[in-house]
């Protein structure tokens, strides 16, 4: 096995700061089931199983009349609030189901819809995929990640079940989205600390133990030092100071084993626990919803957040605006462990959505569903989801498309970005339209104000001074899964987001480590130890992911 530093904290996070969170609510904004409407046009259900994503106020966007009018298709959406895993897998035990899924092409999310296509729950479309080229290029194996062709796309004796959503067609369009911990540029004023200062995992604690005895308070209530958004996302980053970041690390003899069993897991346990047990951290950052998060974003009472900085810029839009100088700024960058210092960042892009029909759609519904799918995956369904309707929101000028200013200007000016969504741009259609072109065949992100770019290129040079590494790598959690002791070894694995959060609010560190040992023991139980033997074997001459940052 080739020695490749990467991180797979993408199924990391969602394990630990997903796995165990509330239970997945919807909002749906359709109004009566899928089929052949009055006029003509067929009306399908879909979920988008992205928490905290929703759609118009307003019924039937502008985009959506445009899709009506090309394919004959309405849509009815549902969006989860909640535990995107918990849907997945609810969905399929009640039989609730949509006609189109579209969800996180990771974790228990993944998982779940692999078992719902192993289960006989989807739509096969591999006898029709040849009527439908863009749906036939998005999941074609050179345009696939190896590990994720094998797991997801190609697990099914020639059968074909998922689309994968948002893959880079070209190296230029891939999304760095610039995960870190930010603080309100006025606070590390206050507190007399230069956030690109802070590089070890002491100094990131002494920063906010500065903020936390400063008694800072905002209408009476107290700033909390770090903060995330709903169900803990993306508190737990810190990981990265404690080990190499990857779910699973090179022992140096050949072979990887799961980080949760590693010196560095309990250091990383013990950090955080003490960051709770001293109020430097937000107690409901594991259980409150995106709503409250934002709202005492809002309120200006968390004065580091974890998360993707594009995720920071918007939450932060309303208060920065009332506040100048309040603006988020990146710390560090921090310190990698078990990491060469000069070391370009490790990130795994890839397509962020897979989407199936399911077996509720039977007959027309299917024809309906493939015809919608594959205009989204077509370079026109690509730039009408992401910029609006070509000649009201946007045109083609000199060959690149440019905002009409007119609605430039309405979407800058509206924080909730309600505005946005009413005419049907950011309501889930971004995420069934095929490899993502934004660079190479659109003209990126038209809608992002000068601002806004600047701060992200600022971020970039801070966080990245020497660059980034796309990973290409297998990751060994796609493998483990094939393992013959899986099934009973899985109900343990989903346990590990849980026992971290008991153990980071546990009432010493004895209890933090005892509650990690005790799963620890249950993992070797139910199977873990053959099953690493399992994924060892089957990872051997290959390049294998050991170090990534979360992305």
């Amino acid at each position: 096995m080739n020695r490749i530093w990467s991180k797979g904290v993408s199924v990391l996070l969602v394990s630990i700061l997903v796995g165990g969170s509330l239970s997945g609510c919807t909002d749906s904004s359709g109004n009566g089931n899928s089929g052949e409407a009055a006029d003509g046009s067929y009306k399908l259900r879909i979920l988008h199983n992205w928490n905290g994503s929703g759609g118009s106020d307003n019924g039937i966007t502008p985009v959506e009349e445009v899709i009506k009018e090309k394919t004959g298709v309405t849509l009815d959406w549902e969006y989860t609030k909640g535990s995107e895993t918990e849907k997945v897998n609810q969905i399929f035990a009640t039989q609730d189901l949509p006609d189109i899924y579209t969800g996180p092409a990771w974790g228990g999310e993944l998982d779940g819809i692999i078992k719902a296509a192993k289960e006989g729950q989807l739509v096969d479309i591999s006898d029709k995929l040849g009527d439908y080229p863009n749906l036939a290029k998005s999941i074609a194996e050179e345009n696939v990640p190896p590990a994720l062709y094998e797991k997801a796309i190609n697990a099914y004796d020639g059968k074909k079940y998922l689309l994968l959503q948002n893959q880079p067609a070209q190296n230029e369009d891939g999304m760095d989205w610039l995960y870190g911990f930010y603080v309100r540029k006025d606070i590390a004023d206050k507190v007399g600390i230069d956030p690109q200062s802070v590089v070890t995992k002491e100094e990131f604690y002494n920063f906010l133990k500065a903020i936390k005895d400063a008694n800072l308070q905002e209408n009476g209530q107290p700033v909390f030092p770090l903060g995330g958004f709903s169900n803990g996302w993306s508190v737990g980053i810190g990981n990265t100071m404690f080990n190499s970041g990857g779910s699973y690390v090179d022992k140096g003899d050949g072979t990887v084993e799961h980080n949760f069993f590693t010196k560095g897991y309990e250091e990383y346990t013990l950090f955080y626990r003490k960051l709770v047990e001293e109020g430097l951290m937000d107690p409901e950052a594991f259980t409150q919803t995106d709503p409250i998060a934002k709202e005492k974003i809002n309120q200006g009472r968390i004065a580091i957040l974890a998360a993707h900085y594009p995720a920071i810029l918007d939450a932060s839009k309303e208060y920065v605006t009332s506040h100048p100088g309040s603006d988020y700024i990146p710390i560090g960058p921090l310190e990698r462990a078990d990491v060469e210092p000069n070391r370009p960042a490790d990130l795994g892009i890839q397509g962020n959505n897979v989407t199936a029909i399911t077996k509720n759609c039977k007959g027309a519904c299917v024809d309906a569903a493939l015809k919608f799918l594959d205009y989204m995956a077509s370079d026109e369904g690509f730039m009408l989801a992401r910029y609006g309707v070509q000649g009201v929101h946007w045109d083609m000028k000199e060959g690149k498309p440019v905002a009409n200013k007119e609605w430039f200007d309405k979407f800058t000016a509206d924080q909730s970005g309600k505005v946005r969504k009413n005419e049907g741009i950011s309501i889930g259609l971004e995420s069934i339209t095929g490899p993502d072109r934004i660079n190479s065949v659109a003209g990126g992100d038209i809608w992002a104000d000068q601002k806004r770019l600047d701060a992200m290129e600022q971020a970039r040079k801070i966080l990245r001074p020497n660059g980034i590494h796309v990973i290409t790598a297998y990751n060994p959690g796609d493998v483990i899964t094939k393992a013959p002791e899986w099934e009973m070894l899985k109900p343990s694995m989903d346990r590990m987001g849980d026992a971290w959060k008991e153990a980071i609010f546990a009432k010493s560190d004895e209890a933090a480590l005892g509650i990690i040992n005790e799963l620890r023991e249950q993992l070797r139980k139910t199977g873990y130890d053959q099953a690493m033997q399992f994924t060892n074997e089957n990872l051997k001459g290959k390049d294998v992911v050991t170090v990534q940052m979360p992305n």
